[in-house]
C-alpha cells in the first residue's frame, strides 16, 4: 500500500513540476509603449516684454505589439498625440498644438536567421482640422484634416531583424495612397469667391494631375479624384530600446516612386498653362516656368517621415518626454516670410512633464 501511495504522490509531484515548467514558458507575446499627459502653464502680469497668459495640453501614447514564435513574426505599432493650447486673447483662444495618428503592421515569415519575408501595411493622418491663426477674426481657413491629407501604405519586402531592438525593411513592391477627402457640406460652408476649399488642400497635398492635350500641348489641371495612387521603394527603420525607467523610440520611413516623367509645365499671363513636349510648336520665352509634370514626384525624390521620443519614468508615475518629427513630401509645397512655395522640411519638437506610464 505505501508503495501505490508513494508511486501517485511522485506523479503528482511530476505533473506539478511539469506544470510548473509550462507556465513559466516565455510568452510569444510583448508590449511596450508610453502612455502620458504633459502640461504646461505661463502666467504674466505686467510683463513688458509682452505676451499672453496661456496653458498647454498634450496627450500622447506610442504602444509596440510584438509576437515572435517558431519562424513567424508579427509586430504592430500605434503612434497617437493630440495637443490642445488655451491662449488669453480675444479671438482663437483655442488652438491646436499637435496631432498624429501613425499605426504600422507587418506580418513576417524567417526565410533565414534574422531574415524575415514580410508583408506591411501603414496609415497617416490625424484626429481634427488645423487652422491657420491670425488671418482675421472672422476667418481661420482649414489647412489640414482628418483623411487630408493621409497616407495609406501597403508593402511586401525583405525585414531585417537581429534582435527585438532593431529593424530594418526593404520593399522594392510599395503601394502608396495618398488621400484628400472634403465633403460636400464642409467644401460648400468655406467656399468664397477666392477660396475653393477642395481644390486648395489637393493643391497643397499634391492630389492633383496635369492632363496634357498632345496636339496643342495645352494643360488643364485635374482636381477630379480624391486620391493619388503610386507604385514605388519603401525603406524603414525602428528602434525600439529599453533600459529601466529609460525608453528610446525612433522609426524613419522613406518612399519614392517608380515615376520618371520631367516635362517641363508654362503658365501665361491669362492663367493657361502649356507643356513643353519638344515638338517646337510653341514658344515659352516670357511664360513662367511652374514645374515638372510629375509635380516632382519621382524615383530617386524621397518623402521622409522620423519620428523619435526620449522618455524617463520616475517617482512611478512623472513622466518627462522629448519627441521630436521630422518630415520631407515632394510636392507638398510650403510657404515661406516672402510667400515662395516650395517642398521644406518640416520639424516639430517638444518637451513636456506631466503624468506619464511606461510599459
Amino acid at each position: 500500500m505505501k508503495k501505490y501511495l508513494l508511486s501517485i504522490f511522485s506523479l503528482l509531484l511530476s505533473m506539478s513540476m511539469s506544470a510548473q515548467e509550462v507556465e513559466k514558458e516565455p510568452s510569444p507575446w510583448k508590449c511596450s509603449g508610453v502612455l502620458g499627459l504633459n502640461a504646461s502653464a505661463t502666467g504674466l502680469v505686467n510683463w513688458v516684454a509682452g505676451g499672453n497668459n496661456n496653458v498647454t495640453g498634450v496627450a500622447f501614447g506610442k504602444i509596440r505589439l510584438l509576437y515572435a514564435e517558431n519562424s513567424m513574426s508579427w509586430e504592430t505599432n500605434l503612434d497617437l498625440e493630440y495637443g490642445l493650447s488655451w491662449i488669453n486673447q480675444e479671438f482663437d483662444p483655442f488652438q491646436k498644438s499637435s496631432d498624429k495618428i501613425n499605426f504600422t503592421t507587418k506580418f513576417g515569415w524567417e526565410m533565414a536567421k534574422t531574415w524575415y519575408l514580410t508583408a506591411s501595411a501603414g496609415f497617416q493622418s490625424q484626429f481634427a482640422p488645423g487652422r491657420s491663426y491670425g488671418i482675421s477674426e472672422a476667418y481661420d481657413p482649414i489647412i489640414s484634416k482628418f483623411l487630408a491629407p493621409s497616407y495609406t501604405d501597403i508593402s511586401v519586402g525583405i525585414d531585417w531583424k537581429p534582435n527585438t531592438i532593431f529593424s530594418v525593411y526593404i520593399s522594392p513592391v510599395a503601394g502608396r495612397l495618398r488621400t484628400v477627402y472634403v465633403s460636400d457640406a464642409l467644401a460648400k460652408k468655406y467656399a468664397t469667391n477666392q477660396v475653393n476649399l477642395e481644390q486648395e488642400l489637393k493643391e497643397k497635398y499634391a492630389v492633383w494631375k496635369y492632363e496634357v492635350d498632345e496636339q496643342t500641348e495645352l494643360v488643364e489641371k485635374s482636381y477630379d479624384c480624391n486620391m493619388r495612387a503610386e507604385l514605388g521603394l519603401s525603406i524603414k527603420g525602428a528602434i525600439n530600446y529599453t533600459y529601466k525607467d529609460l525608453k528610446i523610440i525612433t522609426s524613419i520611413g522613406l518612399y519614392t516612386p517608380y515615376a520618371w516623367n520631367k516635362t517641363k509645365i508654362y503658365q501665361a499671363a491669362d492663367g493657361q498653362l502649356y507643356a513643353d513636349l519638344g515638338k517646337g510648336n510653341q514658344s515659352y520665352d516670357g511664360l513662367d516656368y511652374v514645374g515638372y509634370q510629375d509635380n516632382n514626384q519621382r524615383f530617386g525624390n524621397f518623402d521622409v517621415d522620423w519620428d523619435a521620443a526620449i522618455s524617463y519614468q520616475f517617482l512611478k508615475c512623472l513622466n518627462v518626454t522629448l519627441s521630436t518629427s521630422l518630415k520631407y513630401y515632394n510636392g507638398v509645397k510650403i510657404a515661406n516670410a516672402e510667400g515662395v512655395l516650395a517642398e521644406r522640411v518640416q520639424f516639430k519638437g517638444t518637451l513636456g512633464l506631466g503624468v506619464g506610464y511606461s510599459f
